[in-house]
């Protein structure tokens, strides 16, 4: 009996331990939060299997694929952090670019500043702002593109002591929409959600100040076959009309 049982135990975790290790994680830069759910969901109704997904800022996903975290694809917020891992031989090849970021500078409603266009209307705003949120610029793309902005534009001395860093872009946006900072620098995937329409206005910064935010995804090697099909499936058309919903370009 006790030898059955033990045989038994053995062909149960084996069988689960099966199950798990097919189970794909996948590493989401925070921008890309609420278009790859709808992304998801639309894979998922092909009878995909399950997914496990995590969403983050692209350096600290990049930091912990070079430390061998177990993610069988990286969907990142640019190029650099991908291309790392490439030359790092951690990836199948170079990947793909499947966005181009939009960067738009928020505010609350209630903030009593107004958001107009141009240089002399956003420099009056951040002198209003008591605090300015943005990501972390080493981690976070759309930080990076904040700061690239602000010396651009010769509004870097304006706003450097006013700056809050937030590990991602998702949340410096949620820092406004709190209260905790007048003024920030996000996506404008993120400006575009309903939740925070109804509470912020937004305003899009010259492209033309920052480098284009191409945002590229990355197989790692050793992936599973669905880690594979939804690499395949981001650079397909339900993809990408989900990715213009949300206000992205795509190639």
């Amino acid at each position: 009996m006790i030898k059955r049982t033990f045989f038994l135990l053995a062909v149960f975790f084996f069988f689960t331990g099966s199950v798990f290790a097919q189970v794909s994680t996948i590493a989401v830069a925070a921008n890309m939060k609420d278009a790859f759910t709808e992304i998801a969901a639309e894979f998922r109704s092909t009878r995909k299997p399950e997914m496990r997904v995590v969403y983050g800022s692209s350096g600290n996903f990049a930091a912990q694929i070079m430390n061998g975290a177990p993610f069988s694809l990286f969907i990142a917020a640019d190029e650099q952090f991908p291309l790392e891992l490439f030359k790092n031989g951690k990836t199948v090849d170079d990947g793909s670019v499947y966005a181009i970021g939009k960067l738009v500078i928020i505010t609350k409603t209630s903030s009593g500043i107004h958001l107009l266009d141009g240089r002399a209307d956003i420099a009056k705003a951040i002198s209003k702002a008591n605090k300015v949120a943005i990501a972390k610029p080493e981690l976070a793309p759309y930080g990076r593109a904040a700061v690239q902005y602000l010396r651009a534009e010769g509004l870097w001395d304006l706003a450097k002591d006013k700056l809050v860093y937030a590990d991602n872009v998702g949340a410096a946006t949620t820092y406004v929409a709190s209260g905790a900072a007048d003024l920030g620098f996000t996506a404008f995937s993120l400006a575009l959600l309903p939740e925070l329409l109804k509470q912020t206005s937004y305003v899009a910064v010259d492209t033309k100040m920052y480098e284009p935010i191409k945002q590229r995804m990355v197989l790692i090697k050793g992936a599973p076959q669905e880690g594979q099909d939804l690499y395949r499936f981001m650079q397909g058309p339900k993809a990408k009309a989900i990715l213009q919903k949300y206000g992205y370009s795509t190639p």
